[in-house]
């Protein structure tokens, strides 16, 4: 997903797709998964010169991924679509403002606490750690270096870092994450309701469409299973004083103000599978190493001195 947080910092992809001839090169990459450049110049009926210039321009707004590629017939430049989605922020949200941010990052395996039911696993970027479908090695050490987790009901905590100067609440918390569905084997029309919960109160629930692996995740590693899950979709998560939001649609009216939050806060969130769903479908948790996005789970704090 491709984050425009204001109208001019999406001039450029404005700009890239406000081409017909652009628009098409695009949707021939969606259909095609990949191309090179003869191929797809080819199929738009346009010379190799003309579709250079038009790549350039979406390659620099980020839309389209260029790699060369060496063979026995010389380079060859292989195009890609580089985003699943775009979102854009029009009515820009104060908190996103704040001159005030916290970041940080927390890995997959950084959980602390745990309920999970098979089928379930972790692993880390070189191995499984332990025995899929067995909970217990949930706890196990090496679960530090987890990369990717997965499980069919349940949930994993963790504990968000706050050091957030003296004096300071929370006006907004963000997280960034790669999420799916968790099937036996994989399946790409396989709904789960995966809910969000902040200090023990469910903030919202995203319905993931499925657990993929229709093809290898650009960072999956290549000893990964190519019957299991191999990436899932970024997904971003906001809480303020308006609500919670996911990827800019509203998901529910609860705030950030209820939970009065500050620099002395305990934050602990948690992704759950409730066993009353509707959709019991399994989550799985991508870190860096896995999935099409090179992340773990990225959180972005707001905030501002506390009123006397």
């Amino acid at each position: 997903m491709l984050h425009i947080k204001n109208l001019d910092e999406g001039l450029a992809v404005f700009t890239a797709l406000g081409s017909k001839i652009r628009i098409e090169i695009v949707k021939t990459l969606i259909e095609n998964r990949a191309m090179n450049m003869n191929e797809l110049a080819a199929s738009l009926g346009i010379t190799n010169g003309a579709l250079t210039s038009h790549i350039k321009r979406l390659e620099e707004s980020g839309i389209v991924k260029v790699v060369t590629e060496h063979g026995g017939h010389g380079n060859q430049k292989i195009c890609t679509v580089n985003v699943d989605k775009l979102l854009v922020d029009i009515d820009t949200v104060e908190d996103e403002d704040a001159a005030n941010i916290y970041t940080t990052e927390l890995q997959v395996g950084y959980y602390s606490d745990y309920e999970v039911f098979p089928t379930c696993g972790i692993a880390s970027g070189e191995a499984l750690i332990g025995e899929v479908d067995d909970p217990r090695y949930f706890a196990h050490p090496d679960r530090m270096n987890a990369q990717i987790l997965w499980f069919t009901r349940g949930y994993v905590e963790y504990i968000i870092p706050n050091l957030l100067p003296n004096a300071t609440r929370i006006d907004q918390l963000t997280l960034s994450l790669e999420l799916s569905s968790e099937a036996p084997g994989v399946n790409s029309d396989w709904p789960s309701d995966i809910s969000f919960l902040l200090n023990d109160v469910v903030i919202g629930t995203w319905t993931s469409p499925g657990d993929f692996g229709d093809v290898q995740g650009i960072f999956t590693p290549d000893w990964w299973f190519p019957n299991w899950n191999q990436y899932g979709l970024l997904k971003m998560l906001v809480i303020n004083r308006r609500g919670t939001f996911i990827d800019g649609l509203k998901i529910s009216d609860v705030s950030i103000k209820q939970f009065h939050l500050d620099y002395r806060s305990t934050i602990r969130f948690k992704f759950q599978i409730a066993d009353q769903a509707k959709n019991v479908g399994g989550m799985t948790i991508f870190g860096s190493s896995f999935g099409n996005y090179n992340q773990d789970i990225k959180v972005r704090i707001s905030y501002s001195p506390m009123q006397d």
